[in-house]
């Protein structure tokens, strides 16, 4: 596979095109707190761009914990960390940006080459150690160091995520496989709760580390649990490391946080052992060729027809005034043509006789009468069938005459059918206890069994439309009528989560009047099921067809 394209993965239909005036150009991948992109600055350096779930978004502990940490992440610089440089903690959804750091994750690099060479796990240690430093001064803990946060440029390790680990630690948010802190590299004080320091970080390294040597995690695999348990109540295989490093293994790896290393310890070990050997050239080959990074997406601009080539001529400075006369006057002459031809062709169709209710009257050659009545008769026409005559008369019905005829409300155009009225009603709320009722939205409709609904026995709550069918419009803005339409016209839905909705998000919902509703996220709180709400704009276009099955035969369908 190119791997260019295995790098640098298409969007989805599910992903924006922009965020906060980043243009996304393609993903990167994906974790527990959210999206990855890659998107350039105004200038086109490009930059990896984190877009946080709305699961988590929807936490204000986690936006105030998100906050801080973007505020102490902005002051980090080294030069083995990408550096932080945008992000919006109060934005919806939040998000951050660092640098984009152009090389495979060391995870990516073990599972395609397999266990690095001692002089490349020496680098690899000095460089992490390095940015720890960094990282600690500011006082902040990684808190999820390992493989997939280290990436390997082709001039050392780059550390990522750097503090925005505690940001998402305590919520109430998992997503499903994925926890905040991985457990084949947590420290035994962070698997039990304990005091998370920098020294769990040191630890979280020597794993890395050996991750690193062996291409496999250190306390074996398998479920979580029996990873923590290992890592809380075993001591580490060190034998299964290359003999030069073990001693440092060790100190990393102590079960006693206050007798592991420093970072500026382990630099200085590493260092010493790295001294002119081949660490570099051995760096540069597992780091692998640099990858193309795409180019960054244009803007949306509107551009102007441009004239051909060679077009106006040197010299040319548009029309003389007489010209100009000359042209307004032929303007002039056949704009009169056309009138007058108008006119004309109006005196001619009077003259043809034009029958307004039923269409061309029909010019008798005897006398001038016409179908519709004979002069004599003081132009008065009958619209009732004549006696003996098949009421039901119409373009295939013959007249006494024995001549095709029809009637003049058979021929008349239908007219449009009237497009139901839109009502809006802004600022609508629901609750566990409040329900938001299509038929009467301004709160009198308590009894409507199609009403929207909060309910949260699920993890993140979920609308329960009743008797209702409700349908989420995803990356949509603006739906219509017919977009609602068009999504409903097979739903069976009664009930949808609210896991992956946010502000801005959109919800069709078919009432069993008939009348169809469009109802958009404004606000969500569900951190605290028993305090949860929603606050939106509600549209309902009324009069819509008024026959749809009951539930029961929906359900069954």
């Amino acid at each position: 596979m190119d791997q260019t394209a295995e790098v640098f993965r298409p969007l989805q239909a599910d992903d924006p095109a922009a965020v906060a005036g980043y243009r996304l150009a393609a993903r990167l991948g994906a974790g527990g707190m959210g999206r990855v992109y890659l998107s350039h600055t105004r200038g086109g350096r490009p930059v990896a761009l984190k877009v946080v779930r709305p699961e988590l978004a929807d936490d204000p502990d986690f936006r105030r914990r998100f906050r801080r940490e973007v505020a102490a992440a902005r002051r980090v610089r080294g030069a083995y960390t990408a550096e932080l440089i945008d992000a919006d903690p109060d934005g919806t959804p939040p998000w951050l940006a660092t640098l984009y750091v152009p090389g495979p994750s060391l995870a990516d690099a073990v599972a395609r080459r397999g266990p690095l060479p001692v002089a490349a796990v020496l680098w690899l240690m000095a460089g992490v150690a390095e940015a720890l430093q960094e990282i600690h001064a500011e006082g902040v803990v990684h808190r999820d160091l390992k493989p997939s946060n280290v990436l390997l440029a082709a001039d050392g390790p780059r550390v990522i995520d750097f503090g925005i680990a505690l940001a998402a630690d305590g919520t109430s948010y998992t997503a499903t496989g994925s926890t905040i802190g991985t457990p084949a590299f947590m420290a035994p004080e962070q698997a039990t709760g304990g005091e998370v320091t920098a020294a769990t970080d040191v630890f979280a390294l020597g794993q890395t580390a050996a991750f690193a040597a062996l291409g496999r995690p250190l306390y074996g695999e398998g479920p979580g649990v029996n990873v923590l348990y290992r890592i809380v109540h075993s001591e580490p295989d060190l034998s299964l490391l290359p003999e030069p490093l073990r001693p440092l293994f060790a100190r990393c790896l102590a079960a006693d946080p206050a007798r592991r290393a420093t970072p500026a310890e382990i630099v200085e070990w590493c260092r010493r052992r790295l001294g002119a050997g081949g660490g570099p050239a051995v760096w540069r080959e597992i780091s692998g060729p640099e990858v193309a990074v795409p180019a960054p997406v244009p803007e949306p601009t509107a551009v102007a027809p441009q004239p051909p080539a060679g077009y106006p001529p040197p010299g040319w400075l548009g029309p003389t005034v007489r010209e100009r006369r000359s042209r307004r006057r032929r303007a002039a002459l056949v704009s009169a043509a056309v009138v007058a031809v108008g006119a004309l062709l109006v005196a001619v169709l009077a003259w043809s006789g034009v029958d307004v209710e039923g269409g061309w009257g029909t010019r008798r050659a005897a006398g001038g009468a016409t179908a519709s009545g004979s002069p004599g008769s003081g132009g008065a026409r009958s619209s009732a069938p004549a006696s003996g005559s098949d009421s039901g008369s119409g373009p295939g019905s013959v007249d006494s005459s024995g001549k095709g005829g029809a009637s003049g409300a058979a021929r008349s155009p239908s007219a449009p059918p009237a497009q139901p009225r839109a009502e809006d009603h802004g600022g609508s709320y629901l609750d566990a206890t409040t329900p938001l009722s299509i038929e009467h939205p301004d709160g009198k409709g308590k009894d409507d069994k199609g009403a929207l609904r909060l309910g949260c026995r699920t993890v993140g709550c979920e609308l329960d439309a009743g008797d209702s069918t409700i349908v989420q419009m995803y990356d949509a803005h603006g739906t219509t009528l017919d977009d609602c339409r068009l999504i409903l016209k097979d739903a069976t839905r009664h009930r949808w989560t609210l896991t992956g909705a946010a502000a801005g998000s959109e919800f069709c919902v078919r009432h069993p009047s008939g009348d169809i509703a469009l109802f958009v996220l404004r606000t969500k709180s569900t951190a605290m099921p028993e305090a949860a709400f929603l606050e939106g704009d509600l549209t309902v276009w009324r009069d819509g067809p008024k026959t749809l099955p009951d539930r029961s035969s929906r359900d069954a369908a």
